[in-house]
């Protein structure tokens, strides 16, 4: 219809018309730049073959990404494939080290790369179990932030001793160890446990068996020490606050929840038996140098890491909140590179060259390593990569991008 000139409500509706092709215009822009809006994850369900990327949804170097491939299974970790040796060389200058645990010969170099939770390159057998050493620990600190998401521990700030009494955080210095002391790895927790002292863990590289024993403690938070004793004191408090096995937790709380398969397993120490509210149970361990510690998949590993790569959420369901994967990739004061139990890729000491500062990852012995990139959908699988290796090989695998 025509409206004459003189039309009062026709001022109106140019003035509406304009103001909705603006907000048009804006939502459209909106949908360009806002990270929300990119590509949509994919969350594989549970069994199902793993879906590889269409051939042109990406803009990657194709012939580069191989490359990076070929430098992962031409730089397989020197240890022996038989674990138990590898372990008793590779922690021979602790005393009293012995293996303790379950331990399991490993498989070859395998590893996936994910963006957008679809597969650019995948190699090795990624479904065969292995044992992850202190990949363990990322999976630990998790179960410590579904205990703070579900109320059961107030605050990582809390001193420990508050929740855990039964001599564990006795005496001055250990009374003053709080949660993310221990998360962080700079409680200097001072004891033993399953019959493990923690001075004989990992000591320096000067002195002796006095020197370790009378050493004079660190102020906790003060200063970085990678310790197993320390890391399993942290699991014995979490069951003590879970009141059941981590294991259990884990799976109900996580493993279930991402469609994980059922062969994962998270050992503890053979003799590492605890009884709470009647009910003998097993306390795990962080990691894996003297035996036990989770045993994965790399597909399995993968689901681990696509959840934190979309921020704690799986498919419709926040698993872990986005708060306690904030403050576990926060770089502690003594170490810029080390969160709750997750490495950070700050400037410092282990700074990769070549990859973003925003990546976080975890990381085991013999090689095992989760790289996380939020900001960039990807996400990086790798196992059984010689150590010293893998600055250059996730450094390869950004130059295909």
């Amino acid at each position: 219809m025509d409206y004459p000139n003189n039309n009062p409500y026709l001022g109106h509706v140019s003035t509406y018309s304009m103001k909705y092709s603006i907000y048009v215009i804006f939502l459209a822009l909106l949908a360009v730049y806002s990270p929300c809006t990119a590509q949509e994850l994919y969350f594989p369900e549970r069994n199902e073959a793993w879906e590889m990327a269409g051939e042109n949804q990406y803009d990657y170097n194709a012939q580069q990404l191989e490359n990076a491939v070929d430098f992962a299974e031409n730089n397989e970790y020197s240890g022996s494939r038989d674990l138990r040796i590898a372990i008793l060389e590779g922690f021979k200058r602790e005393p009293f080290h012995e293996i303790l645990g379950p331990t399991k010969k490993r498989g070859g170099p395998a590893g996936m790369v994910i963006k957008d939770g679809y597969i650019l390159a995948s190699w090795g057998d990624t479904k065969r179990v292995d044992m992850t050493f202190s990949v363990t620990k990322s999976f630990l600190s998790t179960v410590a932030g579904l205990a703070e998401d579900a109320g059961l521990i107030q605050d990582t700030k809390d001193k420990v001793a508050n929740y855990v009494w039964d001599g564990t955080f006795d005496g001055e210095h250990n009374a003053k160890i709080t949660w993310e002391h221990l998360l962080q790895q700079n409680s200097d927790w001072s004891g033993e446990l399953w019959g493990l002292k923690d001075w004989a863990d990992r000591p320096p590289n000067e002195g002796g068996l006095d020197d370790w024993k009378y050493r004079k403690l660190n102020e906790p938070g003060t200063v970085m020490e990678y310790n197993d004793v320390r890391v399993n004191v942290l699991s014995y408090a979490l069951t003590n606050v879970w009141r059941k096995p981590l294991p259990m937790v884990l799976k109900d709380q996580l493993m279930d929840r991402i469609d994980a398969t059922p062969t994962w397993r998270w050992y503890g120490y053979d003799h590492a038996w605890t009884v709470i509210d009647g009910l003998k149970m097993k306390s795990v361990t962080g990691g894996g140098h003297s035996g036990a510690g989770l045993f994965i998949s790399t597909e399995d590993m993968a689901r681990f890491g696509l959840l934190f790569l979309n921020n704690g959420k799986w498919k419709d369901q926040q698993l872990v909140s986005e708060d306690w994967i904030k403050k576990a990739t926060q770089p502690s004061v003594p170490n810029v590179n080390y969160g709750y139990m997750w490495w950070l890729n700050q400037k410092g000491p282990r700074h990769w060259e070549g990859v973003p500062e925003h990546v976080f990852y975890a990381a085991g012995f013999g090689g095992n390593f989760i790289v996380v990139d939020q900001k960039r959908g990807l996400l990086i699988v790798t196992r059984w990569l010689e150590p010293s290796q893998i600055g250059d090989f996730v450094k390869q695998v950004y130059e295909a991008f």
